[in-house]
């Protein structure tokens, strides 16, 4: 059983393929495992008699001869993704009990292509959190420890369920979203890959919105390979979704080819910020020394406005986020209060009892920066703002193919460490969140051991809809890296 959790997914697909082993075998291993991590904290919901279901039909359509893509490869869904039949609560109280009687898109594609759900992972409520400590069901932790410390660490968030699950072995693959860095600060600290894909390249349909111009949906895996196979089955335009983008969709796959000969990488200066720890820093030294190793030409660039590109998303996303959640009101679906006395007061108390600290701060934040006298002054700047960050990565790619920075500023932090100070909570968003507002394909990828023995990420940046160019970089760092480290959970297994 513990070698089936071991493979890598396109390991899993092959002997699925091969015959070697049945789409029931492996999800019945990977069902041991998830009720193993249950420590961890890692999934919402357990779909277990689902998934075997699933993993019984995947074997008939082969045997029929028509496996999928991901045929019998079972993953773990992020619970913003709405699952028809089962439980989506976006990890709040206020959707406690509401079961969608629809599939998002991107979930209905994996599907599909035949993956097996295992469960519903855990999260920062509607995706607000860098450390999954905001979940209405409690704080998911990281399967990492530091060297000689027993003290639990955060997995990251908003997707930190997904990060933990792929991490420990419960999952071969997990959805994850990303609004300012919720897939790749996660990876990063973890020590697994996290992609999100160009805004546009995977549809938003029946993901629980956070905020809309932002939210990608992307995969979360143990390789970039995995990450390129989950990606195009995740991918692909929808008309349900008015921002999903109608372009063809690659064989992200067959962009590996292992040669990045030529290519020019840019290296922002912007990113070297003050107070960075030296191994991060030391680590990006790394990656500029693999890629040219490698072939590729490393070229200093600037992004001038980076600086200001943290302080414009937590003006958008809150805005945005105030004016999403205000479906929440108690009256046609999840939680309602029971002590109203007329509409007003079900309002209110509905939305006090059902929203966590964390989405309250930002539906005030945002609902103030969009009221009358401030809306200029705050929310229209903030726009302006992302408008020029958008130009400063045009104008760098008219000279580079592809940027290289560090995911976060440091490596996975304790539980209970920042959760009463939002602003360094915010700050963990510092190198991920300027991709986000320009809606550009960016990756992690796990490069080393912080000195304590935690794992650190790199990241990747392209243009808009050049996955494959984003990819192939990644897939070179990858090898260079030979990040092969497990965390202290699977050791002690």
């Amino acid at each position: 059983m513990t070698e089936l959790t071991d493979l890598t997914l396109t390991a899993a697909r092959d002997r699925i393929a091969r015959g070697e082993v049945s789409a029931q075998e492996l999800t019945e291993a990977h069902v041991r495992a998830v009720e193993g991590a249950r420590d961890l904290n890692a999934f919402i919901a357990e779909t277990s008699e689902l998934a075997m279901d699933m993993a019984k039909a995947s074997d008939d359509r082969r045997a029929r001869g028509e496996a999928g893509p991901l045929e019998g490869v079972p993953l773990a869904i992020k619970d913003l993704f709405c699952t028809k039949g089962v439980q989506s609560t976006a990890a709040s109280h206020i959707l406690d009990g509401f079961t969608p009687p629809y599939e998002s898109t991107v979930t209905a594609n994996l599907w599909k292509a035949g993956a097996v759900m295992l469960g519903k992972a855990n999260m920062d409520e509607f995706a607000m959190g860098s450390s999954n400590e905001n979940s209405h069901y409690g704080a998911a932790r990281n399967p990492w420890q530091r060297r000689g410390d027993n003290k639990p660490l955060v997995p990251g968030g908003s997707s930190g369920g997904s990060a933990s699950a792929v991490a420990a072995r419960a999952a071969l693959g997990a959805t994850g979203t990303d609004t300012g860095g919720s897939i790749r600060q996660p990876a990063s600290f973890c020590g697994i890959v996290g992609m999100k894909p160009t805004y546009g390249r995977c549809s938003r349909f029946g993901i629980v919105a956070f905020a809309s111009s932002l939210d990608q949906a992307g995969p979360m895996t143990r390789t970039v390979r995995d990450a390129a196979v989950m990606l195009r089955a995740m991918a692909g335009h929808d008309p349900n979704d008015s921002t999903s983008v109608d372009t063809p969709v690659p064989d992200f796959e067959a962009a590996l080819t292992g040669d990045i000969r030529g290519l020019r990488v840019g290296i922002p200066a912007e990113y070297s910020v003050e107070g960075m720890p030296e191994e991060i820093g030391r680590l990006w030294q790394q990656g500029v020394d693999w890629i040219k190793a490698a072939g590729a030409e490393p070229v200093e660039v600037s992004l001038p406005r980076t600086a200001y590109a943290l302080p414009a998303y937590y003006i958008i996303a809150p805005a945005e986020a105030s004016a999403n959640l205000a479906r929440y009101d108690g009256v046609r679906f999840g939680h309602r209060s029971a002590e109203a006395r007329d509409l007003q007061e079900l309002y209110e108390q509905t939305r006090g009892e059902g929203f966590g600290t964390e989405v309250k701060r930002r539906v005030l934040i945002g609902t103030y920066v969009l009221s009358a006298g401030y809306y200029d002054a705050y929310y229209n700047k903030a726009r302006k703002v992302r408008t020029l960050i958008a130009e400063d990565f045009r104008n760098a790619f008219e000279s580079v193919d592809v940027l290289l920075a560090p995911t976060t500023p440091s490596a996975a932090f304790g539980v209970g460490e920042l959760v009463d100070d939002p602003l360094s909570m915010y700050l963990n968003d510092v190198f991920t969140v300027p991709a986000s507002l320009a809606g550009l394909p960016s990756i992690s990828v796990p490069a080393g051991l912080s000195d304590t023995g935690l794992p650190m990420g790199l990241q990747l940046i392209g243009r808009a809809f050049d996955e494959e160019t984003v990819l192939r970089t990644a897939g070179v760092m990858e090898d260079a890296a030979g990040f092969d480290h497990r965390p202290a959970f699977i050791a002690g297994r």
